[in-house]
């Protein structure tokens, strides 16, 4: 524990020079002329004094009290939370990355050939004509790539209101398409979990500008009619969207513009081991197919033979405009590049593999149903009669954090569960055992958990409706 204490205190007259007390605690006068109002300061603020070894001990046990994915596997079905390989970390911060984005073409050649080199390899992974790097996060590329469908309609003469999505989409694709001004119209899956061709027929028509789909899909199957599929919204005269979601599955043994969609997003930090979430600076590319090249975001990065500059930056002719600034967020692009320049092209056919092969291991390791099959990188387990949301609790008692619960919704009790490719045997027994474990626990110890983390479950009503977004010492009010 830490015991000495400085204290801060604003005192009602002149400011002083700072006093230090016999027991080493330092008294700092604080002017008393602040802008802010007088309830948003304060008269006194007491502040721990403590040792260097105190404070390192400190934040070490604070890391110790998160889990992270440095500390394990982090399962969270359609989330995807890969490891980030540190070599990546260490390629942004080479100093020669450090380049502002306002120099000229001539001065950041080498920033300009890597931009351009990686819209190249998103590109040949996808299946797609043309990439953009600008959008800042996998939900923006998303909306970006409705934008250009929208873009390519109006351009068209085509007064297109509606996009379809199935039931089982990831709330995004529902959120973008009412964002970008369309109707919704959901989808219902088949009795096989997949894309229902016959819902889909007399879903679609000349109302009808996209739809946003993944595949596989969220419980992982591969949607096999999908060339069908791609057939019967080409005929509408509407455009097909991947939704890049599950693309960790896919690489190097299919592309989705070979299946028939003309527009994509990835998503970095699932696919290529960029960081993720925190709401910091992320990136979400998008591919089209070359007919909806000029309406992307604005600058692209192209090569030139002038003999005098190798790339520059360049405005598609009919360009949405910009959706983020420059061309997007460097560092987070330049980790994705190294990722899939490091693994080449076997290396990303093998990560899709063990990503396939550890979630068909880890589920046959489980006592709980899982409704369908054959799944690829993921699958929606059922808890059945016990509460998906206790069943997770519970797990984190036996020291792994669970996958993602109660949602897609055609699962009940959903347990959606991602190890991805990174996990080895040995990781995934750990956590099937948990799985199983708290699957087979008492009703009163599911109630109860979890009882060996540093926080105990927390009532997440209250935390949504009454915030705490401010810090307090002990004993303030």
């Amino acid at each position: 524990m830490i015991h000495d204490q400085a204290s801060y205190t604003r005192p009602d007259d002149e400011v002083h020079e700072p006093l230090l007390s016999e027991k080493g605690e330092e008294t700092v006068d604080v002017r008393d002329d602040s802008p802010l109002p007088d309830e948003l300061t304060r008269e006194e603020l007491t502040l721990p004094n403590p040792s260097e070894p105190e404070v390192a001990r400190h934040y070490t046990r604070l890391s110790q009290m998160n889990w992270a994915i440095d500390s394990g596997p982090y399962p969270l079905g359609s989330c995807t939370m890969k490891y980030n390989p540190k070599f990546t970390e260490d390629v942004a911060a080479d100093p020669n990355g450090a380049v502002h984005p306002d120099r000229s073409a001539r001065s950041t050649q080498g920033t300009l050939e890597i931009l351009h080199g990686l819209q190249e390899y998103l590109a040949e992974i996808g299946g797609m004509d043309a990439v953009t790097l600008q959008p800042p996060a996998g939900a923006a590329g998303e909306f970006t790539g409705i934008l250009v469908a929208k873009a390519y309609h109006e351009q068209q003469g085509n007064d297109r209101s509606e996009v379809v999505i199935p039931a089982s989409a990831h709330g995004t694709n529902f959120a973008t398409a009412a964002l970008a001004g369309y109707d919704v119209v959901e989808l219902p899956s088949g009795e096989d979990g997949r894309v229902d061709v016959e819902a889909l027929e007399a879903a679609v028509g000349e109302d009808t500008a996209a739809l946003m789909l993944t595949n596989p899909n969220t419980v992982g199957l591969f949607e096999r009619d999908i060339e069908e599929i791609a057939e019967i919204v080409h005929d509408a005269g509407g455009l097909l969207y991947y939704d890049g979601a599950n693309l960790n599955a896919l690489l190097g043994r299919g592309r989705p513009g070979d299946m028939g969609f003309d527009i994509m997003h990835y998503n970095v930090h699932k696919t290529f081991a960029t960081p993720h979430g925190g709401g910091g600076p992320g990136a979400g590319p998008v591919g089209v197919v070359d007919e909806l090249a000029e309406f992307l975001p604005s600058p692209r990065v192209r090569e030139v033979n002038d003999g005098k500059v190798g790339y520059e930056p360049f405005e598609p002719e009919e360009s949405i405009g910009k959706v983020h600034g420059f061309t997007g967020n460097w560092l987070v692009l330049i980790k994705a590049y190294a990722y899939i320049a490091r693994l080449g092209n076997e290396g990303l056919s093998d990560a899709a593999a063990k990503a396939v092969l550890n979630a068909n291991y880890l589920g046959s390791q489980i006592d709980l149903d899982i409704p369908y099959g054959p799944y690829h990188h993921e699958f929606a387990a059922t808890s059945g009669e016990r509460d998906a949301a206790d069943v997770a609790k519970r797990m984190l008692d036996f020291g792994v954090h669970p996958p993602t619960t109660k949602w897609p919704e055609m699962v009940p009790e959903a347990m959606l569960t991602e190890p991805t490719e990174i996990e080895n045997q040995s990781s995934l027994d750990d956590l099937s055992e948990a799985f199983n474990m708290a699957y087979a626990d008492t009703d009163e110890a599911l109630a109860d958990a979890p009882n060996r983390t540093t926080a105990g479950r927390i009532d997440q009503v209250a935390a949504a409706r009454n915030p705490r977004l401010s810090w307090q010492a002990l004993g303030d009010d």
